[in-house]
């Protein structure tokens, strides 16, 4: 990526103001020598507290990270993290309630929100009580899956072509495979694509009500395995994951079918309610998100969303999600506009939660209470957890995009965003 040469002048004007050139040369190039401290490795608590001890921490903020409590927890949490030291003291607002009328999801739910951005659990708790009051949204999941996409290199394109041969009646004897690794989780689907001497395969799986990267991860290493000992040509290499899956990134290919959960939510708001929440009106809202769809559109977005990361990443955090997979997960569609009867019609399109209910960071104490405030924790959960985080989602656009209408986004922030700090 370019950058305009003035911008890059007044940078290395100001750059060398404080060091001569040689000095500038001297401090970017490598050291003799390994680390002069290394991090004590190990799970039992005379570890745990090496490593305080190498951290340098003074009383103070040593105790804010590993208080009593954080270090009785040392073998709670060995399973979901290494290098253990302490725990982060995130607060954990509640938003609602926020009523769902779902395929899998019913009722009025409260959701845990951790955050430290002050305003946003105030903005999606004024979306949840205008769609509650509203009736509720509709919110239904419309498709599900889980990728893992292995890389093969060939010698040629010759040998690549054989090989896709020979993988076209494989499909059933890797779903056999799968299931030797998991009770959960099931094949349901392989595609191929062929780039020169390249092979990539996209599994899909079913992943239960667990995310499921790692399930997923361990059943395509099986079937590599079976691969490598039955295919009638050798690959120069392989390997488990070649960044075609969209593991992590947002993508136009999960954006266009599924990676983790598809759900859609809608709803109908009439003007009154919308007068009386977001001091507005649908009219106003809908000229809104017209001009905002553009503006996402020139700006390269995938998608056309205000923020969705907001309100994943704070549910996430709380509920023992991947908080990496908000960088695929806030994707998406919302769209807005004014009914014959004047009222407001809005809906949101998310087609990759990466979301579950058992396994990860779920089982994690404050975790697993938070799942609990919404019902949501354990087997048969996972599908009425997508479609509550999606009616988040509609809940957080329409409050943000309120905000923008009535003046009240600037002054929210300014009054909740910037209180004095107490003594």
């Amino acid at each position: 990526m370019s950058s305009h040469l003035k911008r890059i002048s007044s940078y290395i004007t100001g750059i060398l103001e404080n060091f001569t050139l040689d000095e500038l040369v001297a401090r970017m190039s490598p050291r003799e020598g390994g680390a002069q401290k290394k991090v004590p490795t190990g799970y039992s608590e005379e570890q745990m507290l090496q490593r305080l001890d190498s951290s340098g921490l003074d009383e103070t903020d040593r105790e804010s990270l590993a208080d009593d409590t954080s270090r009785s927890l040392n073998e709670v949490y060995s399973h979901n993290i290494e290098n253990y030291i302490g725990t982060l003291k995130v607060p954990v607002g509640l938003v609602g309630p926020l009523r769902v009328n779902g395929l899998f999801a019913q009722g009025e739910f409260l959701l845990p929100l951790a955050t430290t951005e002050a305003a946003l659990v105030a903005s999606c708790n004024r979306g949840a009580n205008l769609i509650t009051e509203a009736g509720g949204c509709t919110a239904m999941l419309v498709n599900e899956g889980v990728s893992r996409a292995p890389g093969f290199i060939f010698n040629n394109l010759r040998e690549a072509g054989v090989f896709v041969v020979w993988l076209e009646g494989c499909l059933e004897e890797f779903k056999r495979e799968v299931k030797k690794t998991t009770g959960h989780g099931a094949l349901i689907d392989m595609a191929v694509t062929v780039e020169g001497n390249h092979v990539y395969l996209i599994f899909e799986y079913h992943t239960g009500d667990a995310s499921g990267q790692n399930m997923v991860t361990i059943a395509t290493e099986q079937i590599c395995t079976y691969i490598l000992q039955n295919t009638p040509v050798q690959p120069k290499a392989w390997f488990v994951e070649a960044n075609l899956s969209g593991d992590k990134k947002a993508s136009f290919q999960s954006y266009q079918a599924v990676r983790g959960k598809k759900v859609a939510a809608e709803v109908t708001i009439p003007e009154a309610l919308i007068k009386k929440y977001l001091h507005t009106t649908p009219a106003e809202l809908a000229e809104y998100w017209r001009l905002s769809a553009i503006g996402g559109s020139l700006s390269g977005t995938i998608g056309m969303q205000g923020h969705y990361a907001n309100g994943l990443a704070a549910l996430y955090l709380s509920c023992g999600q991947d908080v990496a997979c908000v960088s695929e997960s806030a994707i998406g569609t919302t769209r807005l506009e004014m009914t014959a009867a004047g009222d407001l019609y809005g809906s949101v399109n998310l087609p990759n939660l990466m979301v579950g209910t058992v396994g990860g960071g779920t089982s994690l104490p404050s975790q697993h209470a938070c799942l609990n405030i919404m019902g949501l924790y354990g087997e048969n959960k996972a599908r009425a957890l997508a479609e509550v985080v999606t009616a988040l989602c509609l809940a957080g656009e329409l409050s943000i995009m309120g905000a923008l209408c009535s003046g009240d986004f600037t002054r929210a922030h300014r009054v909740l965003a910037r209180k004095r700090k107490r003594k």
